[in-house]
């Protein structure tokens, strides 16, 4: 599916009188031709991110699937899966990044979906043994070395050293971090097993790591591993009692991020919604209410331009609008990840309200900024941060197939 497709649209870059279908031209032979391409010595072909990100990051794993879903053509996943795991490194962190000139870097987490549920996603298209046998001994070392390097306040549930480790960029969420990009050491990237000083616990670092366990537990079914079926459905257990133990505020009926000294970061970030992505809620009357109070409150997470990456009554906002930012901004990435929960919690619906509105604000943005990674949440207006951005065309061409556009 990924050849180079040569479209017969003449653009001339301005995009007058552009329509929808001329837009889904566009994005995909974009795709095709600039972004799918091999890496620092890497044979298999990626997805690559944009110019702003020149390369492929842990958490754009899920780009090359919901390719897989467009094309029913897994290849690009499994690649990027595969190459993932092929650079995981001794300790058993898998890279943050593959980046096209440096290769692959460890400074951060970064995971943003579960991982091993990805991989799990993909077996179940390709009916693989052997790449499920990769992926599962792979998933161990990555389990293992959460809980060894990244559990150091003793409360099971895995730690944000720095703010990469979210992907959260510019958020308020990280504004009491001491290192809110990366750690580095005398001016050096230092890998995701150093502990700076503090350590915080984050809602969607933990929903994660449910998902893995999760996932790990069902892979292990498959395998006819009891044992460790048991044994990752137990830690699983552990950790989802741990999010509503540590996380879980009854005041506001939200999660919020856990300080370094054991208090409420009280920031509403849409990390909430991880706990959906990673299928964490399963109590309906939570669910019921964190719908109506949270995700469909207009004052809240349900903007014109849906989801703000946290909610417009938090004030924090007021002051994180840059580009790029996860403390402003309606970000593609989250629209994208919709798709990983909406529809299984019946919201059908209203994912199909949040893409329309997306293809609408690609397509009005599309002559100053195209297929920007963010708009603002009440008019719609791109920042204009990474421009070509893989997420926000699979995005646009998602929308554009599912809810039939023309």
């Amino acid at each position: 599916m990924y050849d180079i497709i040569t479209s017969n649209l003449l653009y001339n870059g301005n995009g007058d009188n552009m329509g929808y279908k001329e837009l889904y031209d566009i994005a995909l032979n974009k795709i095709n031709s600039d972004h799918i391409k091999s890496i620092h010595g890497i044979k298999e072909p990626m997805i690559m991110i944009s110019n702003a990100y020149p390369g492929v990051w842990l958490e754009h794993v899920y780009d090359s699937i919901i390719y897989g879903d467009l094309f029913n053509d897994y290849s690009l996943a499994v690649n990027t899966i595969n190459n993932f795991i092929d650079l995981q490194n001794d300790k058993g962190a898998y890279p943050c990044f593959i980046k096209d000139l440096e290769g692959a870097g460890y400074s951060q987490i970064q995971e943003c979906v579960s991982f091993i549920s990805l991989g799990l996603y993909v077996y179940k298209k390709i009916l693989d043994k052997e790449f499920l046998i990769k992926l599962y001994l792979s998933g161990k070392k990555y389990i293992d070395f959460l809980y060894k390097y990244r559990m150091t306040r003793g409360l099971g549930l895995p730690e944000a050293f720095v703010g990469y480790d979210t992907g959260h960029d510019n958020s308020a969420r990280l504004d009491n971090y001491k290192y809110q990009g990366c750690y580095r050491i005398n001016g050096e990237r230092v890998n995701s097993d150093i502990l700076p000083d503090k350590a915080y616990i984050t809602v969607d670092m933990s929903a994660n790591l449910y998902g893995n366990l999760n996932s790990m537990a069902k892979i292990a079914e498959i395998l006819n591993l009891n044992n460790d079926m048991d044994k990752y459905s137990k830690m699983a257990k552990e950790v989802k009692e741990g999010i509503f133990k540590y996380l879980y505020d009854d005041k506001t009926d939200y999660f919020y991020d856990l300080n370094y000294d054991n208090t409420f970061i009280y920031v509403k970030s849409s990390s909430i919604f991880h706990l959906f992505l990673e299928h964490v809620l399963t109590d309906k009357d939570m669910i019921n209410n964190i719908y109506h109070k949270y995700l469909m409150n207009e004052n809240e997470f349900n903007s014109k331009y849906p989801i703000p990456a946290v909610s417009l009554s938090d004030k924090s906002r007021l002051t994180h609008k840059m580009p790029n930012s996860w403390g402003y901004y309606s970000q593609a990435l989250i629209a994208l990840r919709c798709n990983l929960w909406m529809d299984d919690y019946g919201f059908n619906k209203e994912y199909d309200h949040i893409l329309s509105m997306w293809a609408e604000g690609f397509l009005k943005n599309f002559n100053d900024n195209p297929f920007s990674q963010e708009l603002d949440p009440k008019d719609g207006i791109s920042s204009g941060a990474s421009l070509w951005y893989s997420s926000a065309m699979l995005l646009y061409m998602l929308a554009y197939k599912r809810l039939n556009l023309q």
